[in-house]
């Protein structure tokens, strides 16, 4: 014997299509979702290492402006602390500042040959390690010709 609750409970054909339409539109949605996740994750380390490659170079820009500041330094302070103290000690301060400015020349090369952006490659333009190879040398060709100057009798 049917009663009529179990009549009532019991799902018409209908229902369980539209249930298992249902079922299968969220399967859909659901890997619609994961496909995205999974481009949203590449996405976010191709945009990690845009920072990485750009944060390498405001890292190289920032030991060249250290060298040039101690480079000005050096080639300054002789003329600056001239009669203020004995020119032994304006000679080595001179000195040490010069040869510091070509220490942060040629360290920013090696930083930036070594930022760790190379996997996976960046989508931001790079500049060239051979350019800033060059002006890094030319620099330090500057700061050793301003010390030889330094201490050349007359200077």
């Amino acid at each position: 014997m049917i009663l009529e609750t179990d009549v009532a409970k019991t799902p018409s054909e209908g229902a369980i299509e539209k249930q298992s339409k249902k079922v299968a539109d969220s399967a859909v949605k659901l890997k619609e979702s994961s496909a995205r996740i999974e481009d949203s994750a590449d996405r976010r380390t191709e945009l990690a290492s845009n920072r990485t490659a750009l944060a390498a170079e405001r890292t190289y820009s920032a030991w060249i402006r250290t060298g040039l500041f101690a480079l000005a330094s050096g080639a300054g302070a002789k003329s600056a602390l001239a009669g203020l103290m004995p020119h032994w000690i304006i000679m080595i301060d001179s000195s040490a500042l010069i040869l510091f400015s070509v220490f942060c020349f040629m360290g920013a090369v090696w930083r930036i040959r070594n930022s760790g952006a190379s996997r996976p490659y960046p989508d931001v333009p790079r500049l060239s390690n051979g350019i800033l190879l060059m002006m890094s040398v030319f620099l330090s060709l500057v700061s050793l010709a301003a010390l030889v100057g330094l201490w050349l009798p007359g200077a």
